[in-house]
């Protein structure tokens, strides 16, 4: 297993949204701007990159050149022209930090030369205020010391937990795609509001703010979602008539079943590389 040449220098390959929320954070952190190069294809984005954050934004191979740490930010179809431009580039001294949706770990070594570490992380949209949950998992050259280098990167952005790669498909589906899933809710709750007769601002101001203390005191109290719920939830009361109509509607089973056909899915798109 390569020691780590150049542990400050890192390489953010691809600056597209969860690239430059990555750069940020570890801006806003303690990286400078010398201590990171970014690649980006669209030359018009690049240099955006570079006049906002201050940053060099080099060809892969002059990354690879400049940077011990890669992190892979680039759209699952793009992976592998990115992979065939970095496998001459780079050695087992390197390590590969990945965000690319549903690509696993063999895929990435199968393409690089031997012996390349690889650590496979799935953020989530939040990243973009640093609130994301970020899953990462080892593949078959990395050990505790890439998978540190790893956490800590995506620390910048969020919380992060270590699963096998064998649960990312099941992490896909529950928080990678979970904020969509949030803003599906608040989205109907909103158009309820308005039904009732409020206007779509208040509605929304409502919501949101409700979510958002929903939240903390699920993260905060220690205490389990259905003490939280009965809390709320007086006998013959609101919340009781509300709860029965989301029973009715069957809202629980379609989102074990949604969240199970997103897994599925997640495995499917793995399977086909």
């Amino acid at each position: 297993m390569g020691e780590l040449a150049l542990p400050d220098g890192l390489a953010i390959l691809g600056g597209g949204k969860i690239g430059e929320a990555l750069l940020s954070g570890l801006l806003r952190g303690e990286r400078g701007p010398a201590d990171i190069v970014v690649s980006e294809k669209h030359a018009e984005r690049a240099a955006y990159l570079e006049r906002t954050h201050g940053v060099r934004a080099l060809d892969v191979a002059g990354a690879a050149g400049a940077a011990a740490t890669l992190v892979l930010a680039v759209k699952p179809q793009d992976i592998d022209s990115l992979l065939a431009e970095l496998a001459d580039a780079i050695t087992p001294a390197h390590l590969i930090v990945s965000v690319a949706a549903g690509v696993t770990t063999a895929h990435i070594q199968s393409r690089l030369p031997a012996g390349v570490p690889v650590v496979r992380c799935m953020p989530n949209t939040p990243a973009l205020v640093d609130q994301a949950m970020t899953a990462i998992c080892a593949g078959d050259h990395a050990g505790e010391q890439h998978l540190a280098v790893a956490e800590s990167l995506l620390q910048a952005v969020g919380k992060v937990v270590r699963v096998p790669e064998s649960q990312l498909d099941a992490v896909t589906a529950l928080s990678g795609s979970g904020p969509a899933y949030f803003f599906y809710l608040v989205e109907a709750m909103i158009d309820a509001g308005i039904l009732l007769g409020l206007p779509r601002a208040l509605a929304a101001e409502l919501i949101v703010q409700t979510a958002i203390g929903s939240a903390v005191m699920l993260r905060d109290s220690g205490e389990h979602p259905v003490q939280l719920r009965e809390a709320v939830t007086s006998p013959g009361g609101t919340t009781i008539a509300a709860i029965r109509e989301l029973e009715v509607h069957g809202v629980r089973a379609a989102l074990l079943a949604a969240i199970e056909a997103a897994c599925l899915r997640s495995r499917e798109l793995g399977a086909a590389e």
